[in-house]
């Protein structure tokens, strides 16, 4: 049990002081004054992108509890279950540990809603799977459009990758469609049955999860310069590299793991306007909705303490004592 309890903070530290250092070898002629230029010439319309492309991502991002609980056959008020998933997703992104970090918080608040522990576990695997999938639809369309992706990273991803390997990361889901509509019997583990998604589940996780990304990705995007900028199929393919990297190597934030990623796979680009867009994405992406998350958990713990104890309650333990 202790070993399990400081795995992933271990894991996450070693991670970020690898890549701090990988980092420092790729960055070590920048200045702070060529990051406060970049950040200057960033123009008020891409800032207003960047902005809006983070509103999409976190729109989006309810829409996977939303379909894990259609899946579920569970009804929750809409409202909530956007408030749940941001706050879910605004600290799992910044903790780091994002399954267990955000299995805590959907399990405080969904239990409020009735939902068994069980539940509450399958909702979570129906969310991560969700991110999944979404992330191999994507990967599948950016490595058919751009084949040579790969060779950006050099000996950083020890994975040949072409045009074929997308066709057929694209075919494994369209299976996965398939079989929706197949409808198989429920796996039988034990006591416990897997029920294969409806098609009315599976579809949406088809749009939901590549909106979110793309929102993501596109907040480092509009970020970036022209000059020397290879597109947005080119930037989403690098934003899904590291973020499933960062997400893998359990680091708080992704922090460094995002920086070297990208500071690799866009070679051509000014190296301080890369950074630059990078602490566009943190400030959009991690760090505003991280302090509304705490707000938000502030206040509904404050509301769940006055339900619990009324004030009359509250007043007749005071005459009492």
């Amino acid at each position: 049990m202790t070993f399990k309890k400081y795995l992933w903070p271990v894991v996450g530290g070693l991670t970020i002081a690898l890549s701090a250092w990988l980092l420092y070898k790729e960055l070590r002629g920048l200045s702070l004054d060529d990051l406060s230029v970049s950040l200057l010439a960033i123009s008020p319309a891409h800032w207003l992108m960047a902005g809006a492309s983070s509103l999409l991502a976190y729109a989006a991002l309810a829409g996977y509890d939303r379909i894990a609980l259609m899946h579920l056959g569970r009804k929750v008020d809409w409202f909530f279950i956007t408030v749940c998933s941001f706050t879910t997703y605004a600290l799992s992104h910044n903790v780091g540990a994002s399954v267990v970090s955000g299995a805590v918080v959907r399990y405080r608040a969904y239990s409020t809603k009735g939902l068994t522990p069980a539940e509450i576990g399958v909702l979570i695997a129906i969310c991560s799977f969700t991110f999944i999938l979404g992330t191999l639809l994507l990967a599948g369309f950016v490595l058919a459009y751009e084949p040579e992706l790969l060779v950006r990273f050099g000996d950083l991803v020890p994975v040949d990758a072409s045009a074929a390997t997308g066709y057929l990361i694209l075919a494994l889901v369209g299976l996965y469609v398939v079989a929706s509509f197949l409808k198989l019997r429920p796996l039988k583990l034990g006591s416990f049955n897997i029920v294969y998604p409806a098609p009315r589940v599976v579809l949406p996780q088809l749009i939901i999860a590549p909106i979110e990304l793309i929102g993501a990705a596109g907040i480092i995007y509009f970020a970036l310069p022209e000059v020397g900028n290879p597109g947005f199929m080119v930037v989403l393919g690098i934003f899904l590299i590291s973020f499933s990297a960062a997400l893998l190597s359990h680091a708080p934030g992704g922090l460094g793991v995002l920086e070297l990623v990208f500071v690799m796979g866009l070679p051509d680009m000014n190296q301080a306007d890369v950074i630059a867009a990078l602490l566009v994405f943190r400030l959009f992406y991690l760090l505003i909705p991280f302090a509304i998350a705490l707000v938000v958990i502030l206040l509904f713990e404050r509301s769940q303490f006055r339900r619990e104890n009324p004030p009359d309650m509250q007043s007749g333990h005071e005459d009492g004592v």
